[in-house]
């Protein structure tokens, strides 16, 4: 197939939905601004029989495989970017690792199976794409199998939630495909109405009245409900567009919307109908942007700063301070660890991509302690896994979960049961960071956060890591002893740390040093 050449770098977003497939290529210009290059929606529906079964079934997956393969020749022939994502659907089947394995082999894409809760944050980060920063929004975004809602400042999301609730999952799970009775709208309704209640708030603090519908579904209830040449109706419009929605017959549905959006569109509306109930929203707007738009902002912040983006620290913080963790220590460790991926960038060789997964799990790493201090690394490698890290695919947050489970005990070996499931290449970045993280640790054992200052630097066979101190650290010394050994199987090089003691008294130069400790690390054989 011919390439096609192009000055600038080019995006490419794969959103594999409930009850369609969509891609979006996009070119990022020098300005920062996207230019749409080409899109396509095909509706193969790869939801259809999942909230059922709990399985798509092989002819659904193949038409999904199909509609993949051709997605990635495209991507390929425009030398993208790509980020592929899968959302409902997919994270409810029990096949689900089948047809990933499928889409790498046979389409030659990454195709990740996201939370509810990521879905939720780049759908918002799509539709509030140049919002002023003091500007306060509240999404809704309703798909096949779930409903994403998002409070927000400016372009971000500062609250989100997910609800198991979507259009194709009501219309299979009451039958109503070929029309809704009186009886089975209450029913809808109630269901509706309770799963919203467990698990979204009646009121989001300081959110707006109005709230922001993303999803082709959203835009077609609104269309028929909204007065004519308006994009957006009151509540009132939404109640009249259900039960107007809910007397149509099936060949009525078919010439008012397209055959399978007509299926489910009643679901939807109703779906819709509760969460401006819920909310107390007095109106809906329709916007046309969405999960792909959010994929491609995504990648851009990715491109534009790797390692100068603050908001993934800010929401471990948030985790951390959940957990009732040592705040200080892990600031702390945190910033020695960055430090060491920074002067050692040419001994480990890691992509700057890997350095946010470093500072995620040198915040976390003694989150376990909030379950016990006994075996805590393995409670913060669960509690990790299984918290909501916006801004972390799921498999970035694996790999965040398991550098920061070898923070202490067992080393990140390879053959240690631990590294199960994971590529080559992720055998070695966890061991590469989470040794830099043992490191660091080790550098603040007394949490008393006295090494002011660190400097890690490259000799033909030796790493030297300066230490300036405020008071001794023999302790932070010794534990630092009994990392040296890994750090020499991992990195090829002998460990020597040096210390620099700051006196309490005015001195010449204000240091004094202490070179029978800067020494104990570096010639001691059990150590190194």
């Amino acid at each position: 197939m011919t390439r096609i050449p192009l000055t600038e770098p080019v995006l490419a977003a794969i959103d594999v939905g409930t009850n369609a497939v969509r891609l979006e290529l996009a070119r990022r210009l020098s300005n920062g601004s996207l230019e749409s290059l080409h899109s396509e929606r095909d509706p193969v529906r790869p939801g259809e029989g999942v909230f059922r079964t709990g399985a798509i079934p092989r002819e659904v997956a193949d038409r999904l495989l199909s509609t993949l393969r051709r997605y990635g020749a495209l991507c390929r022939r425009y030398h993208a970017d790509v980020r592929a994502v899968a959302t409902s659907a997919l994270r409810e089947a029990k096949n689900r690792d089948d047809i990933v394995r499928r889409a790498r082999d046979e389409a030659g894409l990454r195709l990740e199976v996201i939370s509810g809760m990521e879905e939720a944050r780049l759908t918002t980060l799509g539709v509030l794409r140049g919002k002023p920063p003091s500007a306060r929004s509240l999404c809704v975004d309703i798909g096949g199998g779930s409903t994403e809602v998002a409070a927000a400042t400016g372009e971000n999301p500062t609250s989100m939630w997910s609800v198991a609730l979507g259009a194709v999952r009501l219309t299979e799970l009451f039958g109503t495909a070929r029309g809704v009775s009186g009886k089975q709208l209450k029913l809808i309704r109630g269901f509706a109405a309770e799963a919203l209640t467990e698990s979204l708030p009646a009121r989001i603090a300081r959110a707006p009245r109005s709230a922001l519908g993303s999803s082709g579904t959203i835009n077609a209830v609104v269309a028929f409900a909204a007065a004519e040449g308006t994009a957006h109706a009151t509540a009132r419009q939404i109640t009249q567009a259900v039960e107007e929605l809910a007397e149509m017959s099936p060949a009525q549905l078919r010439k008012r919307f397209d055959p399978q959006r007509a299926e489910i569109i009643c679901a939807g509306a109703i779906i819709l109908e509760s969460v401006v109930h819920h909310l107390g929203l007095e109106t809906v707007t329709a916007v046309q942007r969405g999960l792909r738009d959010g994929i491609l902002v995504d990648l851009v912040r990715r491109i534009d700063s790797p390692a100068d983006d603050h908001s993934l620290a800010e929401a471990a913080l948030l985790i951390g301070r959940r957990f009732q963790f040592d705040e200080a220590h892990s600031a702390q460790v945190t910033r020695l660890a960055l430090q060491l991926f920074d002067d050692l960038a040419p001994l480990h060789r890691l992509p700057a991509s890997s350095r946010p997964l470093l500072e995620v799990a040198s915040v976390l790493h003694d989150i376990g302690n909030s379950v016990s201090y006994t075996r805590h690394h393995r409670h913060t490698y669960y509690l990790i896994q299984n918290s909501e890290i916006p801004g972390l695919r799921d498999r970035e947050r694996e790999l965040v979960a398991r550098i920061a489970r070898y923070h202490r005990r067992s080393p990140p070996d390879a053959s240690h049961s631990g590294m199960d499931g994971l590529q080559p290449a992720e055998v070695r970045l966890v061991r590469k960071l989470a040794t830099l993280l043992r490191l660091a640790d080790s550098l603040d054992r007394s949490h008393r956060q006295t090494v002011l200052r660190l400097q890690a630097r490259l000799l033909p066979s030796a790493v030297v890591v300066k230490l300036r101190a405020k008071q001794p650290v023999d302790l932070e010394l010794w534990d630092a002893g009994h990392e040296a050994a890994l750090f020499r199987r991992v990195f090829g090089r002998k460990l020597i740390v040096q210390v620099e003691r700051v006196s309490q008294r005015p001195l010449r130069r204000g240091v004094r040093v202490i070179p029978r400790l800067a020494a104990r690390v570096a010639v001691d054989r059990r150590w190194s």
